[in-house]
């Protein structure tokens, strides 16, 4: 497959001339989304779910569909029906050709003063692993983790036990839209050198064969 990293948790799978895309969310371009025959969204969250993102993809390829949990499947799925899917932890479906997995149930803790709400990842062609906002670990081993370095949720502790305890081949960031240009030295060096990984950063629009 090939990868393009999108701005902040939204990534791009390209294979046999299908694509796949992740949480097109508010940080991401605004054509993030276009050209998608399959999209797949973790959670409601505005940064990982933008509905006009979606419905711009879903009119733009009238065989296009999308999977994801219930709460973003209610705000859409009556303009297009028959295309907007339903799943939760424990499903496997095959979307454009890729064979995803569904893992995980709740978003991580920001705050115990706030609830939580439902997040799910996926494992794409049981290699790739998105985990939304959540520090999920599959039962399946993963080739190459779309890790999340920087969130109100999370600290880089946090972020390096993750990796250790997924133990993926490769590592590559997402989730860092805030994350600013005098941090990510400081990043790159801690997860490089504590978790035990190849570790690597794609700035948006850059591409590997994963």
């Amino acid at each position: 497959m090939k990868l393009t990293k999108k701005s902040h948790a939204c990534v791009r799978l390209e294979k046999d001339g299908r694509t796949l895309v992740l949480d097109p969310g508010g940080f991401t371009e605004e054509d993030a989304a276009l050209g998608a025959d399959a999209l797949l969204v973790t959670h409601e969250h505005p940064d990982h779910f933008d509905e006009g993102r979606l419905r711009a993809a879903l009119e733009a390829n009238p065989a296009a569909e999308i999977w994801t949990l219930r709460s973003v499947a209610e705000r859409i799925s009556a303009a297009f029906p028959g295309r907007v899917h339903t799943v939760g932890h424990g499903d496997a479906f095959t979307a454009a050709g890729f064979d995803v997995q569904v893992h995980g149930e709740l978003h991580a803790v920001i705050h115990p003063d706030i609830p939580r709400i439902t997040n799910v990842g996926y494992l794409v062609d049981g290699s790739v692993f998105h985990p939304g906002d959540a520090l999920t670990v599959p039962d399946h081993p993963v080739d190459t983790l779309l890790l999340p370095v920087m969130a109100p949720w999370n600290k880089i502790s946090e972020v390096i036990d993750y990796v250790r305890e997924l133990k993926p081949r490769r590592a590559y960031d997402i989730h860092d839209a805030l994350l600013t240009d005098l941090a990510r030295p400081i990043y790159d060096r801690q997860i490089g050198e504590l978790g035990g990984t190849d570790h690597a950063r794609l700035a948006p629009g850059d591409s590997t064969g994963v």
